[in-house]
């Protein structure tokens, strides 16, 4: 029999190009805003088999949810945010729509959304992204009321008044140096993040492409914005791309990575950055918090969140199903950081 882990796999092995593109039922739906029900599976166990072990590298794991709804539109997950008090997250998919949600928990785990809902990100002009160029929306950051997306494709980040407007916030350009434009199309702004209070470069933004470069060359990075602005890069290795960052309160940053690869399937790791390393011209690199391949409970993780909890450092991941329920799965993590 074959076993559940192995079927996954296979699963995964069998992606093509045509795995990562939404089904022509989604692509005819143009929704306002909607409630979704979404049904959870809790995830107990980070290493199926092995539920004794709960510390992976220099992260504890908490629990996870395997999430499904209601809706053609829900999955594609890339960008997550967490609020201060963890109880709200906010997602956005690579399609160009909001999913705003509260999380349940039931004796201290995770158990599912409650009020969750799906909105489509509007344009300047109030047209919904997902009927314009901007409808690649790969990247999210939260910061002082304000949300930033990124877009790939286009190469372009989108600046929306959450604090005011909420889902019915509309687009602004925020202006991007012209060497972001030269990007690669489809690897452009995975990651998207503000420096933090306290940072000598606090508030400019953080964007960097998912790999801008040939195989373990290092992608590039844009400081946007702020006192200092300017250009980075990040060291790659071991056929990692980046999908995600996100910041420690003292003003280190994460890096979620994750590698694609026929007949192995997916994997992800976390490194830390040191924030005081961030500053124009400079090679990012740092130690590995966590890897993980599907040995463990992960898929195509794009989102990352950091929030604090009594004092404890928590961090979220959520997965991009492609919008393909059969091949790949949608799943939310939470982590502790030790």
């Amino acid at each position: 029999m074959t076993s559940p882990l192995a079927t996954r796999r296979g699963i995964i092995a069998g992606l093509g190009a045509a795995a990562f593109s939404l089904p022509a039922r989604a692509q005819s739906l143009e929704p306002g805003r909607i409630p979704v029900s979404v049904s959870a599976r809790p995830i107990a166990s980070f290493e199926p088999g092995n539920s004794s072990k709960t510390r992976f590298g220099q992260l504890i794991f908490r629990g996870g949810l395997q999430l499904s709804g209601s809706h053609p539109r829900f999955g594609g997950f890339s960008g997550l945010w967490r609020s201060p008090d963890g109880a709200q997250v906010i997602a956005i998919t690579d399609n160009g729509f909001w999913l705003t949600a509260k999380l349940a928990r039931n004796a201290g785990k995770l158990s599912g959304l409650e009020e969750a809902e799906l909105a489509p990100i509007l344009g300047a002009s109030g047209k919904p992204l997902h009927r314009s160029r901007y409808y690649d929306t790969e990247s999210l950051a939260m910061q002082g009321g304000i949300a930033f997306i990124g877009v790939e494709r286009t190469h372009d980040i989108l600046r929306f008044d959450w604090a005011r407007h909420g889902v019915e916030a509309r687009a602004h350009l925020v202006p991007v140096p012209p060497a972001a434009k030269r990007l690669p199309s489809n690897r452009g702004f995975e990651a998207l993040g503000v420096l933090p209070a306290g940072h000598p470069l606090a508030g400019a933004l953080i964007a960097i492409s998912e790999r801008s470069g040939r195989e373990d060359e290092p992608t590039a990075g844009f400081i946007i914005g702020g006192r200092q602005p300017g250009t980075l890069q990040v060291i790659r290795r071991d056929g990692y791309d980046i999908t995600d960052l996100a910041f420690l309160p003292g003003g280190d940053m994460l890096l979620l990575e994750r590698w694609y690869k026929p007949l192995r399937g997916v994997g992800m790791r976390i490194r830390r950055i040191a924030g005081a390393t961030i500053r124009p011209g400079a090679k990012l690199d740092g130690p590995i918090l966590i890897e993980a391949d599907l040995g463990q409970e992960i898929d195509n993780m794009e989102g990352m969140a950091v929030h604090q909890e009594n004092g404890r450092t928590i961090i979220t991941l959520i997965s991009d199903d492609n919008f393909s329920t059969f091949l790949q799965r949608t799943v939310l993590l939470e982590f502790e950081l030790a």
